[in-house]
């Protein structure tokens, strides 16, 4: 249970914790840097700052029915970064990340299946693929299985402690700050090095499917990966990359849930109110194994054609098929088949009906994240950055993000040999507590703001200014402009955010980052005058690709002048092939 709501700054407790490496979220790249960290330096002090309970945080923390990327036998790393490549329509993708990611791939999913994650495998011991590139799994205890082995290291963990700013000495990240969503302390994080492994930013648009339920966040993507660890970087004037490519899927209408698991690993193809094999009509690029934007806006396509509803096509399936497809939820979204059973909706009679998400900037599938070196160094000094918070290298996801944290923790440790800890700012120290606890302080009869009411007016404008499910995922510079200057505003306006206990101050700080974020996003997407990824990414007045943006959108804050700084990077292809094929 929380502490007594404090009356006045005083009486906020700070605790100071010392550290060799602070990791800062403790979901599944997080529960990685700790475990090679440990593997490779023994004697290291490890500490763990986690929002949520590591046993149960992240993107993983309820399971997952599949690992999306797994090199077959007859397949090569380079293969699989051509896959990644021709999966964002020939990229810009950071290939050298990419390249030392796939090359470590196997064995970090090799270490889930001896830890005891069940990897689904044929009469002869093989792999079970489901796809071209991912592996079948029961994987409803995955979450559980990497925080036990982060635990096993010895680590300290701090669990319900919210991060809401590095600590620096001087341009150098030394550690970082936060608070205690149960005891209500300041806790002020001193480390020789430290990584960010956050998870993305959902919540900055409306989803549709929240209309309908009391759930606030009734979302594909995790609701507590609010883009925390992306605003404590842009305070700090860490780069950014790619942000403009969003991560927009094809969800089950009403109810937000994988879709994957149907077409992919039981073959039902999508189709429109028409009955009509949709992907049909991108034969040219793929067909049903076209890129992964092409498939999350062809059935919105078909909706603006006035060839809706949509679906996916389980009539062919079996009643085993229909147990085995249900199974596969249990493990990764268990109340799916409590929603198909509220509908009393037998599949193999009526399609599932399928819709476009809320746009979600996810690094661990697309790219966007921060800019970073080979060892996943920021551009901030001292901070590192693992799993979906490093940008660049698109479709990591599970597998993938476990060896980001592998190659950041040995780069972390690389990093701070013969180096001792800052000493501790004081004022620094005492800006941050004031606040964060400001919102809390502002007495009963402060005529403020909820976080809730300043959230859904920035989830509306991203919504219908810059390009939401409700548009259609489409925008243009008018609205673009629009959406920035009423972000603007909010941002302005977060001074008259209040918080009634120690949970909604964390809500007032989720709202505050997504603000942060937000703005990066729009200046990314105003940036990009032309649509090179449908649907992510798509612009109604640059229609068509512009080959002058074949390169890399970056943006960071100027921390002299406060504004967002927009600039470019250019792309290298390091691997052979044609970009646009696999």
């Amino acid at each position: 249970m929380a502490e007594k709501k404090p009356t006045d700054i005083n009486e906020v407790t700070t605790e100071i914790i010392d550290a060799d490496l602070l990791i800062i979220g403790g979901g599944n790249a997080g529960c990685f840097v700790a475990i090679e960290a440990r593997k490779q330096a023994p004697g290291l002090k490890i500490v763990i700052m986690e929002k949520a309970h590591i046993n149960r945080s992240g993107a993983c923390s309820s399971g997952m029915d599949a690992i999306n990327t797994y090199i077959p036998p007859d397949k090569t790393p380079e293969d699989l970064v051509r896959w990644c490549r021709a999966q964002v329509g020939g990229g810009p993708i950071r290939e050298d990340l990419a390249l030392s990611n796939s090359e470590e791939l196997n064995e970090a999913v090799d270490d889930l299946e001896r830890w005891g994650l069940p990897i689904l495998r044929d009469e002869d011991g093989n792999v079970k693929y489901r796809g071209d590139w991912d592996i079948s799994i029961h994987g409803e205890q995955l979450k559980p299985i990497m925080a036990e082995k982060a635990i096993e290291t010895g680590a300290d963990v701090y669990n319900r402690v919210v991060g809401t700013t590095l600590l620096m000495d001087g341009e150098t990240c030394v550690g970082a700050m936060g608070f205690g969503i149960r005891n209500g302390k300041f806790y002020v994080f001193r480390a020789k090095a430290t990584v960010v492994s956050t998870g993305g930013a959902c919540g900055l648009y409306k989803s549709y499917t929240s209309d309908s339920t009391n759930s606030h966040h009734q979302t594909w993507m995790c609701p507590y990966n609010v883009g925390t660890g992306y605003a404590m970087g842009l305070r700090q004037g860490a780069e950014f990359t790619s942000m403009e490519q969003r991560w927009v899927a094809t969800r089950s209408k009403d109810f937000c849930g994988p879709i994957d698991t149907i077409s992919v690993g039981y073959k039902a193809p999508i189709i429109n109110g028409k009955g009509e094999r949709v992907m049909d009509n991108y034969e040219h690029l793929g067909g049903d194994k076209a890129p992964r934007y092409i498939r999350a806006n062809a059935p919105m396509e078909e909706w603006l054609a006035g060839r809706g509803p949509t679906y996916c096509d389980t009539t062919h399936l079996s009643p085993d098929e229909v147990k085995a497809l249900k199974t596969d939820y249990l493990n990764e979204r268990p109340s799916f088949v409590l929603f198909l059973a509220s509908l009393g909706q037998d599949i193999t009679k009526d399609p599932i009906e399928i819709y476009g998400s809320d746009p979600y900037i996810n690094g661990g599938h697309t790219q966007s994240g921060f800019w970073v070196d080979i060892d996943r160094m920021t551009t901030v000094r001292g901070m590192f950055a693992a799993g979906e918070t490093a940008g660049g290298h698109p479709n990591k996801f599970v597998g993938g993000c476990a060896v980001e944290g592998k190659i950041s923790a040995r780069a972390a440790i690389k990093y701070m040999t013969n180096l001792s800890l800052s000493e501790l700012d004081q004022d620094q120290v005492d800006r941050e507590k004031e606040r964060v606890f400001a919102p809390l302080l502002r007495g009963g009869d402060f005529d403020g703001v909820r976080a809730i009411e300043m959230e859904e007016r920035m989830q509306r404008l991203m919504d219908e200014y810059a390009g939401g499910t409700s548009q259609f995922y489409r925008t243009n510079e008018e609205r673009l402009d629009y959406a920035l200057k009423h972000l603007n505003i909010l941002r302005d306006q977060v001074k008259f955010l209040k918080a009634e206990d120690l949970h909604d101050l964390m809500l007032v700080h989720e709202v505050i980052d997504r603000i942060e974020v937000a703005e990066v996003v729009v200046h990314h997407l105003k940036f990009r005058k032309e649509t090179r990824w449908q649907g992510w990414q798509t612009r109604t007045d640059y229609p068509d690709i512009d080959p002058e943006l074949d390169c890399f959108v970056e943006t960071r804050r100027n921390l002299e002048s406060g504004e967002i700084e927009t600039f470019t990077r250019p792309y290298e292809q390091l691997v052979s092939g044609d970009r646009y094929s696999s």
